[in-house]
């Protein structure tokens, strides 16, 4: 089996463009306001495990003080605490319907973004899988991604695909296990220590309920592929690949270090050969912002669930062992990059090594709170300006 070239990624920068800061916000579908100009583009916040729209009361403040009259900035509320153990689809499910009946309410919308934390950036990736809507019957382009190093050349590809009726433009994940969290530290409190990653997978359902199960890729049958490989695909009447090609930007932030819930690979999205440390230096203008590169697509086949990896997975829920999990993991999370890579992505690399409390790196990155998590406000200022060019490139494009 081909598993394609490792991809060159390329480093950017970033420049500052100037945006209108009035803009009315909602975090609840009930009551949705009137705006004095019209929003057109919906940017959805999703929160992680155990969490509630409250987590995003800085970033939602910051980004609506940036961005502008244009965006109607929505904190999901679907999902809160508990529901999250529910499983990735059914939060998914829940989202989806959520951001369905947002659009309904608000009909001057015509463009959507999500920007999700941690697991929920798993529960936006199966959301748009039910939201996807194809117009067209043109093949599936991978390549379509505009927030490329490219800056002077704005796609004039004219998307025809949607995403809950509407035209898709950034999907934006911070430190969320795209990889799922089985073995080789992805679980970082687990210190890397074979006993507790072998006890952790039978015991997450314990404690997370059918979330666990999902993330260390132990759900369903063994001869079934786990719920993270489906999602690195088109999989039966669900396309998930097809949708997050359809976002003309999509952007992985990933704490290199520190992080106790997500390690960074997952995260990244990388192989472990293609972790390089990067510079201890943050970026001008984006404390703890080290770097960001941007990561072509690479064309391979599409993932599989060969009859080895059902017989070990198989072995991983009734007879467990170091070498069998590792077994099924590797197997696993090789599919599920070759899914993920097929399209190009933007890679922000975040390290809080410097930071008062380096420790709460998972916390940081989105500002849970202002006055214990503060440090991560350069990564939020980061995602502000991400946004504010790509909006600027589409209204670019519009205008050719």
């Amino acid at each position: 089996m081909s598993l394609g070239r490792i991809p060159s990624c390329f480093n950017l920068s970033f420049g500052i463009q100037a945006m209108s800061t009035t803009q009315g916000s909602i975090a609840a579908t009930k009551g949705i306001p009137k705006f004095e100009h019209e929003p057109e583009h919906l940017l959805v916040l999703v929160h992680g495990i155990m969490s509630s729209p409250s987590d995003w009361t800085y970033a939602k403040t910051e980004l609506t003080r940036q961005l502008g009259n244009k965006f109607l900035i929505y904190a999901s509320s679907s999902n809160t605490y508990t529901k999250t153990f529910g499983g990735i689809d059914g939060a998914g499910r829940r989202l989806a319907e959520e951001v369905l009946t947002v659009v309904q309410k608000t009909k001057s919308l015509r463009k959507i973004s999500f920007l999700a934390h941690s697991l929920g950036g798993l529960f936006a990736r199966y959301a748009i899988g039910l939201l996807y809507s194809s117009k067209s019957s043109n093949e599936l382009q991978h390549n379509t991604v505009t927030c490329d190093r490219n800056f002077g050349k704005p796609s004039q590809k004219f998307n025809t695909d949607t995403i809950a009726g509407l035209e898709p433009i950034n999907f934006i994940t911070l430190a969320t296990p795209h990889l799922g969290v089985r073995g080789k530290k992805q679980l970082p409190f687990l210190l890397g220590v074979p006993i507790l990653e072998k006890l952790a997978p039978p015991l997450a359902p314990i404690f997370v309920g059918r979330t666990g199960r999902q993330l260390f890729l132990t759900d369903g049958r063994p001869s079934k592929p786990p719920l993270l490989l489906r999602m690195a695909a088109d999989y039966e009447d669900k396309k998930f690949i097809s949708a997050l090609a359809t976002f003309q930007c999509r952007i992985v932030y990933a704490n290199v270090s520190y992080d106790h819930m997500v390690g960074w690979r997952t995260s990244s999205i990388r192989r472990e050969s293609e972790l390089v440390q990067p510079p201890r230096q943050s970026l001008d203008g984006y404390k703890h912002i080290v770097n960001v590169q941007y990561c072509p697509p690479v064309l391979s086949e599409r993932p599989h669930f060969p009859p080895e990896a059902a017989r070990a997975k198989e072995a991983a829920q009734t007879t467990p062992t170091t070498k069998t999990t590792a077994k099924y993991h590797d197997i696993m999370e090789e599919e599920m990059i070759r899914g993920l890579q097929s399209l190009g992505w933007k890679k922000v690399d975040v390290s809080f090594h410097s930071a008062f409390w380096p420790f709460l790196a998972h916390n940081n990155i989105h500002v849970k709170s202002e006055w214990l998590y503060n440090a991560g406000a350069g990564v939020i200022a980061h995602v502000a300006n991400c946004l504010k060019e790509q909006e600027s490139r589409v209204s670019l494009a519009a205008n050719l």
